[in-house]
């Protein structure tokens, strides 16, 4: 081993240290300079070699090499005159060429490095995985992606066998065989889906000495695949529905040219697709302006607007409503109705009204199920109240069978051999043909001798309630009312006369909520299901224990009444071979114990809204991080780029 000296501690002899250190097969017998600060001296010191500022004590067999890095011209005589017949002296011209090297190695070194930086940043951003391996199938490299994609550490792969990580990998194949595979569909370990290409890793000399792998996660492809399929599935429906569709139908772009019209329209109007695609919106306008035309303009829909449209002039009421895609205009929707039509479905409705008023005559409180305590309560003070000649004012909220309630009551008291009138106070139709002039003295003869029920009193005008007070004055009828209103606070308000409050006040009957009767609950669903079989010509026969436990358990705002539609749907749905009502068969709703509230739009809008809900919040939880995000909700970093784009995600 050489045993060197060393003159200079200048940046030049730091380097030579540096390098005859790294090498090993060399000892230093000291480092000098005159410059105590010199960085050569403090790094000597710590690593145990001697320092001095002076050289010539050092002179000595045992020194192998002088190195002179002072830079000092005059120096050499000087050593060579001082120096053992046996040791070397390298001048400083030699050294400084030295030094140089030295230096321009570590600048190669240093920007190998920072290239294998560079390379080391880009293949960890990209999307892709990167996967190579030496000839024994050791893995050399692994970026982020790929250690994201196989769900493994990335640092714990280096070295191991390609195998260990991804059992099926072709890379060992393609090292044998030289030949590249392109585009290959494999799924890994973790589940993740990925189409993937093999390269053999060649030298100049033909050699291979690897192979390595680029893939990606077609996870995402595949849903957007899927989710393409489902909307032509939507779109086919779409369009199916509206060519069966008994209501007429058109469609016009945003500029307001026709796009679609079903078999429905060129029944009712005389047009064909011919006189409608392609045209204008006004085509089809034989009287009047194009609501069509006015819904692009205002982006507001219009409701039951009458025109006359086609060939022959038909009469017709036309409901119009913008089509907007993310806040984008992109047409409008129009629905006709036949006037001539609606006018024969109204005289249907008369008839069918005109049934179910003899039907509801001969209802009495044998019809009202329930042996609860609350509910007999309420049945004995309305045959109580049926003898007796005094206004009553049947209270509880709605569906808690008020109607059934006043029928029973008329019936059994001694105007039952007379008419049973109901006004619905609610509807405006009703209320404002009731108080026309003329008449109301025509219900008032109706009523003459019988009953008069005026149902939800509480909605009727202040006008109203003073043209009611005034005709009870000489009234020669039974006035039954019901409210699921506080009158008192409505008369408190000034809504409601405090005088008609206590003219139909004389005898209250509060009718329980069906959640605060739910032992009649059971005998309730045998009386509906005994009436819902004959109508639907069902033959079931019961209610399994978990489809009664969930529908005890429910609260029922909407009373008997939501009781009998949900228990009417339910059969709708049933098998003709199924017997019992199982807990499958009810409304998700009522499983879950919640009132359905059933918002407006398509079924694509809502989960779309619901969508973009579901990520502002899981943004807004992450603090905008959208990889955080993108985690959270088990989807790709771009499938959530994507989806916020598309679904205009704020934040």
């Amino acid at each position: 081993m050489q045993n060197i000296l060393l003159l200079g501690a200048g940046r030049g002899g730091t380097a030579i240290l540096r390098l005859l250190n790294d090498l090993g097969n060399f000892t230093f017998a000291a480092v000098i300079d005159e410059n105590p600060e010199a960085p050569a001296l403090l790094l000597a010191e710590s690593m145990g070699i001697p320092t001095d500022s002076k050289w010539t004590s050092y002179m000595s067999p045992e020194i192998d090499v002088i190195i002179d890095a002072t830079g000092d011209p005059q120096l050499l005589p000087k050593l060579l005159a001082k120096r053992d017949r046996s040791t070397v002296v390298i001048p400083g011209e030699i050294a400084s060429i030295l030094v140089q090297l030295i230096e321009e190695k570590e600048r190669s070194f240093h920007l190998i490095d920072a290239q294998r930086t560079v390379q080391r940043i880009i293949f960890d951003s990209m999307e892709e995985g990167i996967i190579s391996i030496d000839v024994d199938g050791k893995i050399t490299f692994f970026n982020e992606s790929a250690a994201r994609l196989t769900q493994v550490k990335k640092d714990t792969v280096i070295g191991k066998h390609i195998h260990e990580v991804i059992p099926h990998s072709r890379l060992m194949q393609v090292i044998e065989t030289g030949r590249y595979e392109s585009f290959q569909q494999l799924t890994l370990e973790s589940g993740t889906k990925i189409v993937t290409s093999r390269f053999p890793i060649t030298i100049d000399s033909g050699e291979r000495i690897g192979a390595f792998a680029v893939f990606k996660d077609i996870s995402e492809i595949q849903e957007m695949a899927e989710e393409l399929t489902n909307l032509r599935e939507i779109q086919m429906m779409l369009e199916a529905i509206i060519q069966s569709s008994d209501d007429a139908i058109s469609v016009v772009d945003e500029k307001g040219i026709g796009l679609l019209i079903n078999p429905a329209y060129s029944r009712i109007t005389g047009l064909t697709e011919q006189d409608i695609i392609g045209k204008p919106a006004e085509a089809d306008i034989a009287d009047g302006e194009s609501i069509h035309r006015q819904v692009l303009d205002t982006r507001k829909p219009v409701r039951g607007k009458q025109l006359q449209i086609g060939k022959d002039r038909k009469d017709v009421i036309v409901n119009v409503a913008p089509v907007i895609v993310n806040n984008r205009l992109k047409g409008s929707v129009g629905v006709i109705h036949d006037v001539t039509e609606m006018r024969l479905m109204m005289k249907e409705l008369d008839r069918a009204r005109l049934l179910i008023r003899s039907l509801e005559s001969n209802l009495s409180f044998e019809d009202i199920i329930g042996q609860s305590e609350k509910i007999q309560f309420a049945k004995d003070q309305a045959k109580l109240a049926a003898g007796v000649p005094v206004t009553i004012l049947l209270r509880g909220e709605t569906g808690v069978g008020k109607d059934l309630f006043a029928h029973a009551i008329h019936r059994k008291s001694e105007w039952k051999h007379n008419k049973f009138i109901r006004v619905n106070c609610s509807s405006v139709e009703a209320t404002s043909s009731l108080f026309e002039d003329g008449s109301q003295e025509i219900l008032m003869k109706q009523a003459s001798g019988g009953t008069l029920f005026l149902d939800e009193i509480g909605e009727l005008s202040s006008d109203q309630q003073k043209e009611l007070l005034s005709r009870l004055a000489v009234a020669d009828f039974r006035l039954i009312a019901s409210t699921s209103d506080q009158l008192e606070k409505n008369m408190r308000d000034g809504t409601f006369l405090e005088e008609l409050y206590f003219q139909v006040n004389k005898m209250p009957i509060y009718i329980p909520p069906l959640r605060e009767r739910t032992e009649d609950i059971h005998s309730i669903l045998e009386h509906v299901l005994v009436r819902l079989n004959k109508e639907f010509g069902k033959q079931v026969e019961g209610f399994s224990d978990r489809a009664l436990r969930a529908l005890e358990s429910y609260d029922w705002p909407g009373n008997v009444r939501e009781l009998e539609n949900v228990i009417s749907r339910t059969l709708i749905f049933m098998n003709a071979n199924e017997k019992l009502v199982e807990e499958k068969h009810l409304p998700l709703t009522t499983i879950r114990r919640s009132q359905p509230v059933l918002p407006d739009g398509s079924l694509t809008e809502l989960v779309e809204e619901y969508e973009r809900k579901l990520i502002q919040d899981t943004l807004a939880s992450f603090k905008g991080n959208k990889t955080e995000a993108a985690k959270k909700l088990k989807i790709s970093l771009r499938t959530l780029y994507y989806k916020i784009e598309k679904l205009g995600v704020e934040g």
